[in-house]
């Protein structure tokens, strides 16, 4: 394994950290819906620090993207679009199969088909296929399904152990249809990263540095993916007449409700940006940067979970089943990556 695979690696596992943690910050708002939270944190994910990160690694980006066929655009702007639909629809799967049961099995099926279908496409998974990286990624990727299935059992085992009146609303077939929605459309802002490879490589030409290249890619796919938010959460909101609690609440100055939610939306893009960096050093098939960002975010989100205490009350072989698949999944991690090399 060379230092820059090592070091791709490592960016990457910076980013899931980051993403694994995102949510901490939404634990301190009060006083608002989930509408009223969402909509703030996707504006910040979503544009406000994309476009500040573009503007202070890309200066003259925007240059670039005008010189971008309108059509290879519009199809990454789709392709958030639909994004931004699958992480509406992956509250609900949370909310029907729980935090650990529905974050595994989502993340595992995006991890999986955003690995494979964008270099299906576009031809780099046959080249990969009939060299011995081929033979890697595959046993990295089936690896990784075990360690997804370990953590999903885990998380079974945690919240039917804590029993209906801890989460009244958990509902297996629900979830499960919603879990496989969100996998399907969930690969779509892969597909959308690798859509970009042309903006990435005139930007490169333009003098940018490669370790920021995908920054406008992120830009334009997530500018559709706060379409889609946008909407939905204004809808909510006029429909449950919380429109107002965006300029007043309660108990406290609204003020600290947009700054913990613009906390959430800048971990939530940070990830983002060490992903495009540690992505930039994963060589011709960086595609399998992909399937190491969803198994390390499966991983500390985990963590952050038994941080929180919400494994306190599990038994000590439901907490055995959740670390044989950490260490599963992180295994695969480096195994999906070093497939790219071989």
């Amino acid at each position: 394994m060379t230092f820059e695979l090592l070091f791709g690696i490592g960016l990457i596992a910076i980013g899931a950290f980051s993403s694994g943690s995102f949510s901490i910050p939404f634990g301190k708002t009060r006083d608002w819906a989930w509408e009223n939270y969402w909509l703030i944190y996707s504006l910040f994910a979503y544009m406000i620090v994309p476009l500040v990160a573009c503007s202070v690694f890309c200066p003259g980006f925007m240059n670039v993207l005008s010189g971008v066929p309108a059509q290879t655009l519009g199809w990454i702007f789709l392709l958030g679009i639909i994004y931004g639909i699958c992480n509406l629809t992956f509250g609900l799967s949370l909310r029907y199969l729980g935090l650990s049961l529905g974050f595994s099995l989502s993340l595992g099926l995006m991890m999986i088909l955003g690995t494979i279908i964008p270099p299906a496409i576009d031809g780099r998974l046959n080249i990969l296929l009939q060299q011995s990286g081929g033979t890697m990624l595959i046993a990295g990727l089936l690896i990784a399904a075990v360690g997804i299935a370990l953590s999903g059992y885990a998380g079974y085992r945690k919240d039917k152990g804590a029993g209906p009146e801890a989460n009244p609303e958990l509902n297996f077939g629900k979830g499960l249809v919603l879990v496989f929605f969100v996998g399907i459309t969930g690969a779509s802002q892969a597909l959308g990263i690798e859509q970009g490879t042309g903006i990435s490589s005139a930007l490169v030409a333009s003098g940018i540095d490669p370790l920021f290249q995908t920054l406008p890619v992120f830009f334009v796919l997530f500018g559709g993916s706060f379409l889609a938010t946008a909407l939905w959460c204004l809808f909510l909101s006029k429909k449950n007449n919380n429109l107002k609690a965006f300029v007043k609440t309660k108990d406290i100055a609204v003020s600290s409700n947009y700054l913990y939610c613009g906390l959430a939306g800048f971990l939530w893009f940070v990830n983002f940006i060490f992903y495009g960096m540690g992505k930039s050093r994963m060589g011709e098939f960086s595609f399998t940067a992909w399937g190491i960002l969803m198994s390390l975010t499966i991983v500390f989100a985990t963590l952050w979970g038994l941080y929180r205490g919400e494994w306190k009350a599990a038994d000590t072989k439901t907490k055995a089943w959740m670390y044989a698949g950490l260490v599963v999944l992180v295994a695969a991690s480096f195994i999906i990556g070093m497939s790219g090399r071989e």
